[in-house]
């Protein structure tokens, strides 16, 4: 089923995004690297079917081989107010579920996720402020992020540091440059679910500034009726 990696992830529970962790290679096996033509990395996603990804609409138009059009941008997202920031991407080709390749759960729209539910966001950002576009470090999430590879080329300026608190109680730690369209998933019933949608937050990488994510319960009235639809 979803939400269940068949390599377990290990949580240590000390790590925050910055400074963040490396995660057991395959243990979050829906997370998605968007890239260019060029094997740049520019956003995150989440594999949410062998035919779907999610991942922010602010990542821009996308347009690539690996995916069918019409992209599913939201038809409400708005890059002034950054609100509904959620695309739906179809897959040109569907992904070959396997030990490292598989969904994570959609919650439904009244799931309620509590402070004390454990949680984790992954990502190919960086893990600490260094002042200028630089190449992202490899780090993980799982109390902090998911490790990967290491960026080809400077990050644009969209996907500059992201500082997070939850706004579910939770302890706060920070979302840094690559994580955008990437996933915040929590712990329900035995499995990862995805909460949010890694929006903008802080360009410092303040452990103070919240990060701000699109919630996914409130979006998924839209996502069924887009999935529904094709």
């Amino acid at each position: 089923g979803c939400g269940v990696p068949a390599i377990p992830p290990v949580l240590s529970g000390l790590s925050r995004i910055v400074n963040g962790e490396d995660a057991v290679p395959g243990s979050w096996p829906w997370q998605v690297s968007l890239q260019d033509s060029t094997g740049f990395h520019f956003c995150g996603g989440s594999l949410i079917s062998e035919d779907w990804v999610v991942t922010a609409a602010h990542c821009g138009d996308l347009t690539s081989s690996f995916w069918a059009p019409p992209v599913g941008k939201n038809p409400n997202f708005s890059l002034l107010t950054v609100r509904n920031d959620i695309t739906l991407l179809k897959l040109a080709t569907p992904a070959r579920f396997s030990r490292t390749v598989s969904a994570v759960c959609l919650p439904s729209a009244s799931d309620d996720f509590p402070a004390g539910t454990l949680c984790a966001t992954t990502g190919w950002g960086k893990t600490k402020y260094t002042g200028e576009l630089g190449m992202p470090e490899r780090r993980s999430l799982g109390g902090g992020r998911e490790g990967g590879r290491r960026g080809r080329t400077r990050l644009r300026l969209f996907l500059k540091c992201l500082g997070l608190e939850f706004p579910l109680g939770h302890k706060s730690f920070l979302l840094l440059q690559g994580d955008s369209g990437g996933p915040l998933v929590c712990q329900k019933n035995g499995a990862w679910t995805l909460v949010g949608i890694v929006s903008w937050g802080s360009s410092t990488c303040s452990t103070t500034t919240p990060a701000v994510y699109a919630r996914v319960t409130a979006l998924i009235p839209w996502v069924q009726q887009i999935l529904a639809n094709n």
